[in-house]
């Protein structure tokens, strides 16, 4: 024969369950139980407990020896300041190559500028021609200026 929990129960289960809820986290979590609130409620079926004695309880040997796989990775948890804190030592290999090409074509543009690279001493001996003949050609036209004043003078 069924017995069917009646709809005043299910309420009172209910609110029991909640007020048994809000003083555990209010205590901090602590698993403290009210007084006059038992572990299980009445009314409960006995699947909610098998359940729970399933999960806590192993059958057979597992129940005896605690084991413990070395190959398992447990991952632990990290705090966002941790992680920003770890980035800059690992690096990839990837990474680190590419910074050090930056480093290498930093170094090569200041001695570049410094003129110690052979383009840029090119760069220079080619800068120097250009200046002398453009000073060549200036003092050229200073003369043809002097000669044409003169000769109109000379009219």
């Amino acid at each position: 024969m069924r017995t069917y929990t009646s709809p005043e129960e299910i309420d009172a289960q209910m609110k029991e369950e909640k007020e048994r809820k809000e003083t555990e986290t209010e205590s901090g979590g602590a698993g403290a139980q009210p007084d006059g609130v038992e572990e299980q409620l009445p009314g409960s079926g006995s699947e909610d407990s098998d359940d729970d004695e399933g999960s806590q309880k192993r059958g057979g040997v597992e129940g005896m020896i605690e084991i413990e796989n070395p190959n398992r990775i447990v991952q632990k948890s990290k705090k966002v300041t941790q992680i920003e804190m770890d980035e800059p030592k690992t690096l990839s290999r990837r990474e680190r190559e590419e910074l050090e090409k930056q480093k290498a074509k930093e170094r090569y543009m200041k001695m570049h500028l410094a003129g110690k690279t052979d383009q840029a001493k090119a760069d220079l001996a080619r800068l120097a021609i250009v200046r002398k003949q453009r000073e060549d050609a200036a003092k050229k036209k200073e003369e043809e200026k002097k000669r044409a004043a003169a000769g109109k003078a000379a009219k």
